[in-house]
């Protein structure tokens, strides 16, 4: 792995965050800076958590450290996408999909700390 951009779970949360984003917009007009504000920045604090602790990868713990948080920011956006559905029912189509893909996402984010945990030189 020569960079963060090689890992499936950077590649996998950016290319969401694209896709969260021009959703969020379609919620009404007085929560674009509710709720939609913040599905878009949990969104992106998940890829940035990514790159930020790759960036120090050379500190097991503080990666690992990252990574947690950048599991937290898929939790919570996952709970986001669920308050949307309840409160907008219909509003984004593919809701369930991005339900699915963040819960995917997730647990690769977790399955990625065990792997850091157990076998990351530095």
């Amino acid at each position: 792995m020569n960079s963060y951009k090689d890992l499936d779970i950077y590649k996998i949360s950016l290319s969401l965050f694209y896709e969260i984003h021009p959703a969020s917009l379609l919620l009404p007009k007085y929560e674009l800076y509710e709720l939609g504000s913040q599905i878009r920045r949990s969104s992106d604090s998940m890829v940035t958590n990514i790159v930020e602790g790759y960036g120090r990868k050379n500190y097991k713990a503080d990666f690992i450290r990252f990574l947690v948080f950048s599991h937290s920011s898929c939790l919570e956006t996952k709970l986001h996408l669920e308050k949307i559905d309840v409160l907008y029912k219909g509003l984004i189509v593919n809701l369930d999909y991005f339900i699915d893909e963040y819960d995917r996402l997730g647990a690769k984010i977790f399955s990625f700390i065990k792997y850091v945990e157990n076998n990351w030189k530095t």
